[in-house]
């Protein structure tokens, strides 16, 4: 069984020293960044590669790829996508259909590749007054809306053969601090947060990835963060929510954590997620990180298999060029 390890690479290519590292720890997968992304077929390859050392042709390979300013996969070999304010902005039938058609275009730029999860889409509500971490990354203030374009950017997602990831749960639409630098603590009750935050994640309880958000949501859980909260995994994420499918972990070498790399993977799997993530390290952390972590449990694993066998095949048939140019009239301008 693999370790319940997300991890990531130094560059575009994988070399000698993590071949063996791999090859040793078999961590469950990685992520992909700019620095290791140069054309589609260096990306391929390099996909290909890590499968091949884990000897596991599904294991997950993903990337943050939302569009717009959070967007690894960009030009001119790829299609950058759109940010979801943007796609928010549109009105309510047009922007369902962009989403859609957006987010299909960029998985045909991730399967070729041999990506097939994103960490995408953003279900945090965009709220007035918060910090711009989020920002036009969100869709809506507006739950409903949320949910309207999450959903449709999610199926966008699957019907091109890439597993989405809703997040981050339960919702930074509050934040007053970016966690890449600093731990946001969150004040709203938890009839506030339920009437609103949690709704778009909710209603998307199925999807077959979601992930943690480094933030502390003091009504709940004054302690610690969500993603190494008992209480708020137990209670809010799987209970409130209902959330059932694989829980990954924002990545662990943000600052809103505190203490070593290894002891944030291992606090977060004993809160209940189901896998750690943890990226931009040099080699012998990311070795102490996949030492700590132990294999992936039993209802991970069943969780992962339940979210493999959700995503269909990529249709064949499918039109790029017809789609951009749909795109294009939906957002009146040139998207290609």
């Amino acid at each position: 069984m693999p370790k319940a390890l997300i991890t990531d690479l130094a560059g575009p290519t994988l070399s000698d020293a993590e071949a063996r590292w791999l090859e040793d720890d078999d961590p469950l997968g990685i992520i992909l960044f700019a620095r290791n992304i140069e054309t589609p077929e260096q990306v391929a390859t390099l996909t290909s590669d890590f499968r091949a050392v884990v000897g596991r042709d599904d294991a997950p390979v993903m990337v943050d790829q939302e569009g717009g300013r959070v967007a690894r996969l960009r030009p001119p070999h790829f299609w950058g996508g759109i940010a979801a304010g943007r796609l928010g902005a549109l009105a309510e039938e047009d922007a369902t259909e962009a989403a859609f058609l957006a987010n299909r275009i960029m998985a045909d730029d991730m399967a070729a590749c041999g990506i097939n999860a994103d960490c995408a889409p953003c279900l945090d509500l965009r709220l007035a007054g918060a910090d711009n971490v989020i920002g036009d990354r969100a869709f809506d203030a507006d739950p409903d809306r949320v949910i309207a374009l999450g959903r449709a950017a999610a199926e966008g997602l699957a019907a091109g053969g890439v597993q989405p990831t809703t997040k981050h749960m339960p919702g930074y639409g509050r934040v007053q601090a970016d966690p890449h630098f600093k731990l946001p603590v969150i004040g709203a009750s938890l009839e506030e947060l339920e009437a609103s935050d949690l709704v778009p994640f909710k209603a998307l309880r199925d999807q077959a990835w979601g992930m943690t958000a480094h933030a502390v949501y003091s009504a709940i859980d004054p302690a610690a963060p969500a993603t190494l909260s008992p209480i708020v995994i137990r209670e809010v994420i799987r209970g409130a929510i209902g959330f059932d499918g694989v829980l990954v972990t924002d990545a662990l070498d943000m600052e809103a954590l505190s203490g070593s790399h290894a002891e944030r993977a291992v606090r977060c799997l004993e809160a209940g997620c189901d896998i750690a993530m943890h990226c931009n390290a040099p080699l012998d952390i990311r070795r102490a990180v996949s030492d700590a972590v132990p294999e992936l449990s039993a209802e991970a694993a069943r969780r992962l298999a339940a979210a493999s066998a959700t995503t269909p095949t990529p249709n064949q048939q499918f039109d790029r060029a017809e789609a951009l140019d749909r795109l294009s009239a939906l957002m009146g301008e040139a998207v290609h």
